[in-house]
Protein backbone atom coordinates (compact mmCIF):
# COMPACT_ATOMS: atom_id res chain seq x y z
CA UNK A 1 0.00 0.00 0.00
CA UNK A 2 1.17 3.50 -0.85
CA UNK A 3 -0.02 6.32 1.39
CA UNK A 4 0.42 9.99 0.59
CA UNK A 5 -0.65 13.32 2.04
CA UNK A 6 -3.32 15.39 0.27
CA UNK A 7 -2.52 19.10 0.71
CA UNK A 8 -5.25 21.52 -0.33
CA UNK A 9 -3.46 24.61 1.04
CA UNK A 10 -6.62 25.18 3.03
CA UNK A 11 -7.08 28.67 4.49
CA UNK A 12 -8.77 28.35 7.85
CA UNK A 13 -10.40 31.49 9.31
CA UNK A 14 -7.83 33.98 10.59
CA UNK A 15 -4.91 32.69 8.51
CA UNK A 16 -3.04 34.65 5.84
CA UNK A 17 -2.27 33.29 2.40
CA UNK A 18 1.46 33.30 3.12
CA UNK A 19 0.99 31.33 6.33
CA UNK A 20 -1.06 28.70 4.50
CA UNK A 21 1.47 28.25 1.69
CA UNK A 22 4.39 28.10 4.12
CA UNK A 23 2.51 25.40 6.03
CA UNK A 24 1.98 23.44 2.80
CA UNK A 25 5.70 23.44 2.05
CA UNK A 26 6.52 22.39 5.62
CA UNK A 27 3.91 19.60 5.43
CA UNK A 28 5.44 18.21 2.24
CA UNK A 29 8.91 18.11 3.80
CA UNK A 30 7.41 16.47 6.90
CA UNK A 31 5.68 13.87 4.71
CA UNK A 32 9.02 12.87 3.18
CA UNK A 33 10.66 12.63 6.60
CA UNK A 34 7.73 10.52 7.82
CA UNK A 35 8.24 8.01 5.02
CA UNK A 36 5.04 8.72 3.08
CA UNK A 37 4.96 7.74 -0.58
CA UNK A 38 3.71 11.02 -2.02
CA UNK A 39 2.14 14.42 -1.59
CA UNK A 40 -0.79 15.57 -3.71
CA UNK A 41 -1.53 19.24 -4.38
CA UNK A 42 -4.85 20.86 -5.24
CA UNK A 43 -5.48 24.09 -7.10
CA UNK A 44 -8.33 26.57 -6.76
CA UNK A 45 -9.00 30.12 -7.88
CA UNK A 46 -10.48 33.04 -5.98
CA UNK A 47 -11.64 31.06 -2.91
CA UNK A 48 -10.05 30.42 0.51
CA UNK A 49 -10.96 26.73 0.30
CA UNK A 50 -7.47 26.39 -1.18
CA UNK A 51 -5.06 29.23 -1.88
CA UNK A 52 -2.79 27.45 -4.40
CA UNK A 53 -3.89 28.57 -7.90
CA UNK A 54 -1.41 26.38 -9.82
CA UNK A 55 -0.61 22.92 -8.49
CA UNK A 56 2.14 22.28 -11.06
CA UNK A 57 4.01 25.42 -10.00
CA UNK A 58 3.86 24.43 -6.34
CA UNK A 59 4.89 20.90 -7.30
CA UNK A 60 8.04 22.33 -8.88
CA UNK A 61 8.98 24.00 -5.60
CA UNK A 62 8.32 20.87 -3.56
CA UNK A 63 10.27 18.65 -5.94
CA UNK A 64 13.20 20.97 -5.36
CA UNK A 65 12.79 20.86 -1.58
CA UNK A 66 12.59 17.06 -1.38
CA UNK A 67 14.68 14.14 -2.58
CA UNK A 68 12.62 10.95 -2.56
CA UNK A 69 8.90 11.55 -2.26
CA UNK A 70 6.55 11.63 -5.24
CA UNK A 71 4.65 14.86 -5.93
CA UNK A 72 1.35 14.90 -7.80
CA UNK A 73 -1.39 17.33 -8.74
CA UNK A 74 -4.88 16.52 -7.51
CA UNK A 75 -5.78 18.08 -9.71
CA UNK A 76 -4.62 20.44 -12.43
CA UNK A 77 -7.86 21.80 -13.92
CA UNK A 78 -7.93 21.31 -17.68
CA UNK A 79 -11.03 23.44 -18.23
CA UNK A 80 -9.04 26.60 -17.48
CA UNK A 81 -5.56 25.53 -18.65
CA UNK A 82 -4.16 25.15 -22.15
CA UNK A 83 -3.28 21.45 -22.56
CA UNK A 84 -0.01 22.24 -24.35
CA UNK A 85 1.15 24.62 -21.63
CA UNK A 86 0.29 22.06 -18.95
CA UNK A 87 1.99 19.32 -20.97
CA UNK A 88 5.17 21.40 -21.18
CA UNK A 89 5.11 21.93 -17.40
CA UNK A 90 4.55 18.23 -16.76
CA UNK A 91 7.40 17.20 -19.08
CA UNK A 92 9.73 19.68 -17.41
CA UNK A 93 8.90 18.40 -13.93
CA UNK A 94 9.09 14.75 -14.98
CA UNK A 95 12.53 15.06 -16.57
CA UNK A 96 14.14 17.31 -13.96
CA UNK A 97 12.83 15.33 -10.96
CA UNK A 98 13.90 11.93 -12.24
CA UNK A 99 10.33 10.71 -12.59
CA UNK A 100 8.88 11.80 -9.24
CA UNK A 101 6.04 13.87 -10.73
CA UNK A 102 2.49 12.62 -11.38
CA UNK A 103 -0.01 14.72 -13.31
CA UNK A 104 -3.54 14.48 -12.02
CA UNK A 105 -6.14 16.25 -14.15
CA UNK A 106 -9.83 17.00 -13.87
CA UNK A 107 -12.45 19.21 -15.45
CA UNK A 108 -13.12 21.28 -12.35
CA UNK A 109 -16.47 22.93 -11.77
CA UNK A 110 -18.80 25.48 -13.40
CA UNK A 111 -17.09 28.32 -11.59
CA UNK A 112 -16.41 31.96 -12.47
CA UNK A 113 -12.87 30.81 -13.31
CA UNK A 114 -14.18 29.89 -16.79
CA UNK A 115 -15.07 33.53 -17.45
CA UNK A 116 -11.87 34.94 -15.97
CA UNK A 117 -9.59 32.70 -18.02
CA UNK A 118 -11.74 32.96 -21.14
CA UNK A 119 -12.34 29.26 -21.77
CA UNK A 120 -16.10 29.51 -21.23
CA UNK A 121 -18.73 27.10 -19.98
CA UNK A 122 -18.38 24.79 -23.01
CA UNK A 123 -14.84 23.92 -21.91
CA UNK A 124 -16.32 22.50 -18.71
CA UNK A 125 -19.48 20.92 -20.10
CA UNK A 126 -18.20 19.47 -23.39
CA UNK A 127 -14.52 20.24 -23.88
CA UNK A 128 -12.73 17.95 -21.42
CA UNK A 129 -12.21 14.96 -23.79
CA UNK A 130 -10.54 17.13 -26.45
CA UNK A 131 -8.36 18.82 -23.85
CA UNK A 132 -7.33 15.50 -22.30
CA UNK A 133 -6.51 13.94 -25.68
CA UNK A 134 -4.36 16.91 -26.71
CA UNK A 135 -2.50 16.74 -23.39
CA UNK A 136 -1.84 13.00 -23.79
CA UNK A 137 -0.58 13.45 -27.33
CA UNK A 138 1.78 16.16 -26.11
CA UNK A 139 3.21 13.83 -23.48
CA UNK A 140 3.63 10.89 -25.88
CA UNK A 141 4.51 12.20 -29.35
CA UNK A 142 7.36 14.10 -31.00
CA UNK A 143 5.22 16.52 -33.04
CA UNK A 144 1.67 17.66 -32.33
CA UNK A 145 -0.90 19.75 -34.13
CA UNK A 146 -4.44 20.74 -33.18
CA UNK A 147 -7.50 20.15 -35.34
CA UNK A 148 -10.43 20.41 -32.92
CA UNK A 149 -13.12 22.95 -32.13
CA UNK A 150 -11.18 24.32 -29.16
CA UNK A 151 -7.57 23.98 -30.36
CA UNK A 152 -6.64 24.37 -34.02
CA UNK A 153 -2.96 25.01 -34.71
CA UNK A 154 -0.22 23.80 -37.08
CA UNK A 155 2.04 20.94 -36.12
CA UNK A 156 4.93 21.91 -33.86
CA UNK A 157 7.82 20.09 -32.23
CA UNK A 158 7.36 18.87 -28.66
CA UNK A 159 10.16 20.34 -26.52
CA UNK A 160 11.09 18.97 -24.05
CA UNK A 161 9.99 15.42 -24.82
CA UNK A 162 8.39 13.84 -21.76
CA UNK A 163 8.95 10.31 -23.02
CA UNK A 164 12.74 10.50 -23.24
CA UNK A 165 14.59 8.00 -21.02
CA UNK A 166 15.12 9.33 -17.54
CA UNK A 167 18.54 9.94 -16.04
CA UNK A 168 19.03 9.43 -12.31
CA UNK A 169 20.85 12.46 -10.82
CA UNK A 170 24.11 11.78 -9.00
CA UNK A 171 24.44 12.48 -5.30
CA UNK A 172 26.73 15.43 -6.02
CA UNK A 173 23.97 17.18 -7.94
CA UNK A 174 21.66 17.03 -4.90
CA UNK A 175 24.42 18.55 -2.79
CA UNK A 176 24.98 21.42 -5.22
CA UNK A 177 28.56 20.27 -5.88
CA UNK A 178 30.46 20.24 -9.13
CA UNK A 179 30.78 16.62 -10.28
CA UNK A 180 34.27 15.15 -10.05
CA UNK A 181 35.91 13.81 -13.23
CA UNK A 182 35.44 10.02 -13.56
CA UNK A 183 38.96 9.09 -12.50
CA UNK A 184 39.99 5.59 -11.54
CA UNK A 185 40.50 6.72 -7.95
CA UNK A 186 37.00 8.13 -7.76
CA UNK A 187 35.43 5.01 -9.24
CA UNK A 188 37.19 2.91 -6.62
CA UNK A 189 35.69 4.63 -3.57
CA UNK A 190 32.23 5.33 -2.23
CA UNK A 191 30.89 8.84 -1.77
CA UNK A 192 30.28 9.71 1.87
CA UNK A 193 26.64 9.88 2.96
CA UNK A 194 25.94 13.46 3.90
CA UNK A 195 22.86 15.15 5.24
CA UNK A 196 21.13 18.19 3.79
CA UNK A 197 18.49 19.95 5.91
CA UNK A 198 18.24 16.85 8.08
CA UNK A 199 17.56 14.53 5.15
CA UNK A 200 19.79 11.98 3.50
CA UNK A 201 19.82 13.10 -0.12
CA UNK A 202 18.74 10.29 -2.35
CA UNK A 203 18.23 10.02 -6.06
CA UNK A 204 14.50 9.68 -6.72
CA UNK A 205 13.10 6.28 -7.44
CA UNK A 206 12.20 5.83 -11.08
CA UNK A 207 8.41 5.45 -11.34
CA UNK A 208 7.10 3.41 -14.25
CA UNK A 209 8.71 2.76 -17.63
CA UNK A 210 11.47 5.23 -18.42
CA UNK A 211 10.01 6.05 -21.82
CA UNK A 212 6.40 6.54 -20.70
CA UNK A 213 6.58 10.15 -19.47
CA UNK A 214 4.87 11.30 -16.27
CA UNK A 215 2.03 9.14 -14.98
CA UNK A 216 -1.40 10.70 -15.57
CA UNK A 217 -4.47 10.12 -13.40
CA UNK A 218 -7.97 11.46 -13.97
CA UNK A 219 -10.31 12.74 -11.26
CA UNK A 220 -13.59 10.87 -11.67
CA UNK A 221 -16.81 12.05 -10.02
CA UNK A 222 -19.39 10.83 -12.57
CA UNK A 223 -20.03 7.79 -14.79
CA UNK A 224 -18.97 9.82 -17.83
CA UNK A 225 -15.62 10.61 -16.22
CA UNK A 226 -15.08 6.96 -15.31
CA UNK A 227 -15.76 5.81 -18.86
CA UNK A 228 -13.46 8.50 -20.28
CA UNK A 229 -10.60 7.40 -18.01
CA UNK A 230 -11.09 3.74 -18.96
CA UNK A 231 -11.26 4.52 -22.67
CA UNK A 232 -7.96 6.43 -22.43
CA UNK A 233 -6.38 3.68 -20.34
CA UNK A 234 -5.74 5.99 -17.37
CA UNK A 235 -6.15 5.31 -13.65
CA UNK A 236 -8.73 7.17 -11.60
CA UNK A 237 -8.50 9.57 -8.67
CA UNK A 238 -11.61 9.10 -6.51
CA UNK A 239 -12.86 11.87 -4.22
CA UNK A 240 -13.06 12.16 -0.46
CA UNK A 241 -16.86 11.98 -0.48
CA UNK A 242 -16.87 8.44 -1.92
CA UNK A 243 -17.42 5.58 0.49
CA UNK A 244 -16.30 2.03 -0.23
CA UNK A 245 -19.62 1.09 -1.90
CA UNK A 246 -19.36 4.12 -4.19
CA UNK A 247 -15.77 3.18 -5.03
CA UNK A 248 -16.80 -0.40 -5.82
CA UNK A 249 -19.49 0.81 -8.22
CA UNK A 250 -17.09 3.15 -10.00
CA UNK A 251 -14.44 0.45 -10.25
CA UNK A 252 -16.94 -1.98 -11.75
CA UNK A 253 -18.05 0.65 -14.29
CA UNK A 254 -14.39 1.24 -15.11
CA UNK A 255 -13.79 -2.48 -15.72
CA UNK A 256 -16.84 -2.72 -18.00
CA UNK A 257 -15.75 0.33 -20.00
CA UNK A 258 -12.19 -1.01 -20.23
CA UNK A 259 -13.31 -4.38 -21.57
CA UNK A 260 -15.70 -2.72 -24.02
CA UNK A 261 -12.61 -1.11 -25.61
CA UNK A 262 -11.11 -4.56 -26.19
CA UNK A 263 -8.18 -4.11 -23.81
CA UNK A 264 -6.60 -7.08 -22.06
CA UNK A 265 -6.92 -8.23 -18.46
CA UNK A 266 -3.20 -8.09 -17.70
CA UNK A 267 -3.03 -4.39 -18.58
CA UNK A 268 -6.24 -3.78 -16.63
CA UNK A 269 -4.67 -5.34 -13.53
CA UNK A 270 -1.66 -3.03 -13.84
CA UNK A 271 -3.78 0.10 -14.26
CA UNK A 272 -6.11 -0.86 -11.41
CA UNK A 273 -3.08 -0.92 -9.15
CA UNK A 274 -2.59 2.79 -9.90
CA UNK A 275 -6.05 4.05 -8.91
CA UNK A 276 -5.85 6.62 -6.09
CA UNK A 277 -8.46 7.20 -3.39
CA UNK A 278 -8.57 10.55 -1.62
CA UNK A 279 -9.51 10.54 2.04
CA UNK A 280 -8.91 12.14 5.43
CA UNK A 281 -6.41 11.18 8.13
CA UNK A 282 -6.39 12.43 11.71
CA UNK A 283 -4.29 10.36 14.09
CA UNK A 284 -4.79 10.82 17.85
CA UNK A 285 -4.71 8.72 20.99
CA UNK A 286 -8.48 8.30 20.96
CA UNK A 287 -10.99 8.09 18.13
CA UNK A 288 -13.41 10.46 19.86
CA UNK A 289 -10.62 13.02 20.28
CA UNK A 290 -9.67 12.77 16.59
CA UNK A 291 -13.27 13.28 15.50
CA UNK A 292 -13.65 16.21 17.89
CA UNK A 293 -10.56 17.89 16.43
CA UNK A 294 -11.99 17.77 12.90
CA UNK A 295 -15.51 18.68 13.95
CA UNK A 296 -14.13 21.81 15.63
CA UNK A 297 -12.12 22.99 12.64
CA UNK A 298 -13.34 21.64 9.33
CA UNK A 299 -16.95 22.93 9.28
CA UNK A 300 -15.73 26.52 9.58
CA UNK A 301 -13.24 25.95 6.78
CA UNK A 302 -15.89 24.38 4.53
CA UNK A 303 -18.33 27.21 5.17
CA UNK A 304 -15.63 29.86 4.75
CA UNK A 305 -14.02 28.24 1.70
CA UNK A 306 -16.64 26.40 -0.32
CA UNK A 307 -19.20 29.08 0.36
CA UNK A 308 -17.07 31.55 -1.63
CA UNK A 309 -17.50 29.70 -4.94
CA UNK A 310 -19.36 31.64 -7.66
CA UNK A 311 -20.86 29.89 -10.66
CA UNK A 312 -20.02 31.07 -14.16
CA UNK A 313 -23.65 31.57 -15.24
CA UNK A 314 -25.36 32.37 -11.95
CA UNK A 315 -26.88 28.90 -11.66
CA UNK A 316 -28.05 27.93 -8.20
CA UNK A 317 -25.79 25.64 -6.25
CA UNK A 318 -26.37 23.91 -2.93
CA UNK A 319 -23.57 23.33 -0.45
CA UNK A 320 -23.54 20.34 1.88
CA UNK A 321 -24.14 21.08 5.53
CA UNK A 322 -20.55 21.61 6.80
CA UNK A 323 -21.04 19.74 10.08
CA UNK A 324 -22.79 16.78 8.47
CA UNK A 325 -20.15 16.57 5.74
CA UNK A 326 -17.32 16.61 8.29
CA UNK A 327 -19.02 13.85 10.30
CA UNK A 328 -19.41 11.81 7.11
CA UNK A 329 -15.70 12.15 6.32
CA UNK A 330 -14.84 11.05 9.86
CA UNK A 331 -17.02 7.96 9.39
CA UNK A 332 -15.54 7.06 6.01
CA UNK A 333 -11.85 7.59 6.59
CA UNK A 334 -8.79 7.15 8.81
CA UNK A 335 -9.83 9.28 11.79
CA UNK A 336 -8.93 7.88 15.20
CA UNK A 337 -6.21 5.90 16.93
CA UNK A 338 -3.30 4.58 14.87
CA UNK A 339 -4.83 1.09 14.95
CA UNK A 340 -8.25 2.41 13.88
CA UNK A 341 -6.70 4.43 11.04
CA UNK A 342 -4.80 1.39 9.80
CA UNK A 343 -7.91 -0.77 10.01
CA UNK A 344 -9.92 1.74 7.97
CA UNK A 345 -7.30 1.84 5.22
CA UNK A 346 -6.91 -1.94 5.20
CA UNK A 347 -10.69 -2.41 5.04
CA UNK A 348 -10.98 -0.10 2.05
CA UNK A 349 -8.12 -1.90 0.33
CA UNK A 350 -9.76 -5.27 1.02
CA UNK A 351 -13.20 -4.19 -0.24
CA UNK A 352 -12.08 -2.25 -3.31
CA UNK A 353 -8.59 -3.42 -4.25
CA UNK A 354 -7.34 0.18 -4.09
CA UNK A 355 -3.81 0.36 -2.72
CA UNK A 356 -2.95 4.05 -3.16
CA UNK A 357 -4.29 6.77 -0.86
CA UNK A 358 -4.03 10.56 -0.77
CA UNK A 359 -5.07 11.54 2.75
CA UNK A 360 -6.04 15.07 3.78
CA UNK A 361 -3.82 15.65 6.80
CA UNK A 362 -4.48 19.36 7.40
CA UNK A 363 -7.98 19.07 8.85
CA UNK A 364 -7.03 20.53 12.23
CA UNK A 365 -6.00 23.82 10.61
CA UNK A 366 -3.10 24.27 13.02
CA UNK A 367 0.42 24.18 11.59
CA UNK A 368 2.14 22.28 14.40
CA UNK A 369 -0.77 19.89 14.81
CA UNK A 370 -0.73 19.17 11.06
CA UNK A 371 2.98 18.40 11.06
CA UNK A 372 2.53 16.17 14.12
CA UNK A 373 -0.38 14.41 12.42
CA UNK A 374 1.78 13.64 9.38
CA UNK A 375 4.58 12.36 11.60
CA UNK A 376 2.21 10.00 13.42
CA UNK A 377 0.74 8.82 10.13
CA UNK A 378 4.21 7.77 9.05
CA UNK A 379 5.54 6.39 12.32
CA UNK A 380 2.42 4.76 13.83
CA UNK A 381 0.01 3.95 10.98
CA UNK A 382 2.23 2.97 8.04
CA UNK A 383 4.01 0.14 9.94
CA UNK A 384 0.62 -1.52 10.51
CA UNK A 385 -0.20 -1.61 6.79
CA UNK A 386 2.51 -4.11 5.82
Amino acid sequence: MRVGAFLLSAQFPGQTHGEVLDRTVAAAVAAERAGLDSVWLAEHHFVPYGVCPNAATLAALLLGRTRRIGVGTAVSVLSTAHPVALGEQAALLHLTSGGRFTLGVGRGGPWIDLDVFGSGLDAYEQGFPERLDLLLRWLREARVGGAGPQFDFPEVAVVPRANEPLRRPELSSWLGLEPEPPTAARLGRRLPRQRVDGLLPEAPALRGPAQAGPPVVVACTSPGGVRLAAERGLPMLLGMHSGDEDKQQMLELYRRAWRACGRGEEQLARVQGEHVAAGVAQVEDGTAAARATLLRSMPGWFEHGLGAHRTVDGRERKMRDPHEYTALLCDLHAVGTPRHCADQLLATAERTGIRRFALLAEGSGNREAILHNITRLGSEVLPQLS
